[in-house]
């Protein structure tokens, strides 16, 4: 019997492989980088082949480190950046870079849009809003500047998508990163006539949309020798890389809840159906798991902000790290437990780089209000990271309209602080659980679906054999009465300067 899960984590910084075995053990992980290319202020690009060749690195070295033989894998499958846009011709044979996620060229196309749609019911249709964040306004914008890469395109892909096709000759995707693609229709679960008509896209470059797990094919006599993978290996669609993480948290039936607090920041649910919010300021993503939806509300720079603090303002917290040989982080959070609930009344509206969920306004700044002379070092910090947790909570408002949430599963670096970890939980008033594995939610989300695809396990339940929960945060009820005080003002804070936000992007 084969013993072992393969997972490939791509990332848009790089590719993690990582080997666990059937009974949820992690064995060894590979990392291979790779470059995004930003230019012309809002254009980020991807070379595919920069994503193939990390897989075959990593896999290849993966099976090596571990002393393995290739054939005691039982499956491979896949975790991926979403919202991109990869054009290849019939042979599969990339046409162009990749517009990966990151990327906002497509305004022009939004507007193409917004003339045929509302808003409203773009968001009613896919469980988004029409941006160009989306692979579909990415498309559009290559029919428009491009027209002899528009017309050779055959299908377009993400970039999990494109390294099934490698792997294994077959041209799919399935239903999250269809989603993200901005033309899924989330309650029928396929391509949305009405958006495609509206953008004018011809449908069928689209690809086939299978379940997630799906055996799209085996390992290529081809790609088995470029990736070190047997031949004959199964290789099972897998998912987006956010949507995937709702494996790897536990997040697998109504009302389970994980948060994912990195540089960027999000909070997903579970649910037997999209939940939409009148002033749309969260999605729905489909699940990839059939018949449910992961609802949810991202931050555009919520970990990043306290990265711009350490870097700005703490010189000396990082350098008294330097010498004692540990993170900065364990020195400004020493500072932050000084600081009490509300930090000295200071508020830090964390819009640094505009905001996602729940603004959607890309002209916000991040701002520090109610500064007075006695606050302290530790009350900027600890106003930071409330700020962060509060911009969240909003987002989990939302989604408690329609489900019923206790507790959350915390992911990311930023789990690992403990005196963050009790600012959540009295702020979200939820019980905090903190895994012993914060970075491999994709990674097991991703062996998870190989292993149901390949018939190894069951269900989806299977992931209770890898998940270790190290920590379990409990709200304090004094502080979670302060903090309902402290949200209102926040909302206030952020309301009152909209207006200038605005203005002061029209003098920029």
């Amino acid at each position: 019997m084969s013993k072992y899960l393969l997972a490939h984590d791509i990332g848009t910084s790089g590719n993690k492989a990582t080997l666990f075995s059937t009974e949820g053990d992690l064995i060894k992980s590979k990392t291979v980088s790779y470059e995004a290319h930003y230019f012309h202020d809002t254009w980020v690009e991807q070379e595919a082949e920069d994503w193939w060749e990390a897989v075959c690195r990593s896999s290849k070295e993966l099976i090596c480190d571990a002393g393995i033989e290739a054939k005691e894998i039982a499956a491979v499958s896949f975790s991926g950046q979403m919202m991109g846009c990869l054009c290849v011709d019939k042979e599969g044979r990339p046409l162009r870079p990749s517009i990966i996620w990151a990327d906002s060229r497509a305004q022009k196309q939004v507007r193409q849009i917004e003339k045929k749609i509302s808003q409203k019911d773009y968001y009613h249709i896919s469980g988004h809003r029409n941006t160009a964040s989306y692979g579909i306004q990415k498309l559009m914008w290559i029919r428009d500047n491009e027209p002899e890469t528009y017309k050779k395109t055959y299908k377009v892909f993400n970039a999990k998508d494109y390294i099934v096709f490698k792997l294994t000759g077959n041209f799919y995707t399935e239903p999250s990163d269809a989603n993200s693609f901005g033309c899924f229709d989330l309650k029928e679960f396929k391509w949305s006539d009405r958006i495609l008509d509206c953008t004018g896209i011809n449908g069928e470059k689209l690809p086939e949309i299978v379940p997630s797990t799906y055996i799209a094919g085996t390992v290529t006599r081809k790609a088995a020798a470029k990736t070190g993978l047997a031949e004959g290996t199964p290789v099972v669609m897998g998912g987006g890389d956010g949507v995937v993480a709702n494996i790897g948290c536990g997040s697998i039936a109504p009302g389970k809840t994980y948060c994912c607090m990195g540089t960027s920041a999000w909070i997903t649910t579970t649910a037997k159906q999209p939940i939409f919010d009148e002033e749309m300021r969260t999605v729905t993503w489909a699940h990839v798991i059939p018949g449910l939806y992961a609802p949810n509300g991202t931050m555009q720079y919520a970990g990043g902000s306290f990265s711009w603090v350490k870097n700005t303002i703490c010189s000396m917290e990082s350098e008294m790290a330097k010498m004692m040989e540990v993170s900065p982080y364990d020195y400004m959070n020493q500072q932050v437990a000084k600081s009490a609930i509300g930090a000295g009344g200071v508020i830090f509206l964390p819009y640094m780089l505009g905001e996602r969920a729940p603004r959607w306004n890309p002209y916000a700044k991040g701002v520090w209000l109610g500064m007075k002379p006695e606050n302290t070092r530790g009350d900027l910090l600890r106003s930071v990271l409330e700020g962060i947790t509060m911009n969240l909570c909003i987002c989990l408002d939302i989604l408690r309209t329609k489900t019923k949430i206790e507790e959350i599963t915390v992911v990311g670096g930023g789990a690992r602080s403990e005196v963050w970890q009790q600012i959540m939980a009295d702020v979200y008033d939820a019980k905090i659980k903190v895994p012993r594995l914060l970075e491999e939610g994709g990674a097991m989300g991703a062996a998870v679906i190989g292993g149901v695809g390949a018939g190894i396990y069951k269900d989806f339940s299977a992931i209770e054999h890898f998940i270790r929960i190290d920590k379990v945060q409990i709200p304090d009820r004094d502080s979670v009465e302060k903090y309902k005080r402290i949200k209102d003002i926040f909302d206030k804070y952020y309301f009152a300067l909209e207006d200038v936000f605005e203005r002061i992007y029209k003098v920029d």
